[in-house]
């Protein structure tokens, strides 16, 4: 065997002169510590995997985010244009009218309508327990204080469903009430 084998694997090695030599042994990391090279490599297989974890959230974002403005895209071409729809929010707040766009951030709605309760005070507690007084009527937007547009834009965050109305079905009707009263 070669004298740099017997260094290496021996912790007696022979001298120039042929007598052994006590080599002391090489100091050992603590228990339970990786050596200096299986840490480097722990390090960089962390940092690796921390890499792809990253990508792959980053991934699966992208890919969400693609699926969910699909959706919204193929939103657009359910809508019935000869129909009202009804766009409910997560305010609780119901707006009817014509949907036109739903691609994007905002749901756009025109010739917009919306339901108005009309509460008639009552002095006699008994007769409001019997009746509530409430009248409900649709409301046109743009008749209002401030005389907002007849066109609202909507945040689709806000919205939690819309749906195609038939033509005759009571909220529909009032509409095309309110449009012949109005000669529209």
């Amino acid at each position: 065997m070669d004298h740099t084998e017997n260094q290496i694997h021996a912790d007696v090695v022979p001298a120039h002169d042929d007598t052994p030599v006590q080599v002391p042994p090489r100091p050992r990391a603590p228990r339970g510590a990786m050596p200096m090279a299986r840490r480097v490599g722990g390090r960089r297989m962390l940092w690796s995997g921390a890499a792809i974890l990253v990508i792959l959230v980053v991934l699966f974002g992208v890919v969400f985010a693609g699926i969910q403005h699909q959706w919204w895209l193929n939103q657009d071409s359910s809508i019935n244009k000869n129909e009202y729809q009804a766009l409910f929010l997560t305010n609780g707040q119901v707006y009817f009218g014509k949907l036109t766009d739903l691609n994007g951030r905002y749901v756009t709605i025109t010739d917009v309508y919306y339901l108005e309760v009309q509460q008639n005070l009552q002095e006699s507690e008994s007769t409001a327990n019997a009746s509530n007084g409430s009248k409900v009527s649709l409301a046109k937007l743009g008749s209002e204080l401030h005389a907002p547009e007849d066109e609202m834009f909507v945040a689709t965050d806000q919205v939690l469903f819309w749906e195609n109305l038939k033509n005759d079905g009571k909220v529909a009707q009032a509409i095309n009430q309110y449009q012949a009263s109005q000669g529209e």
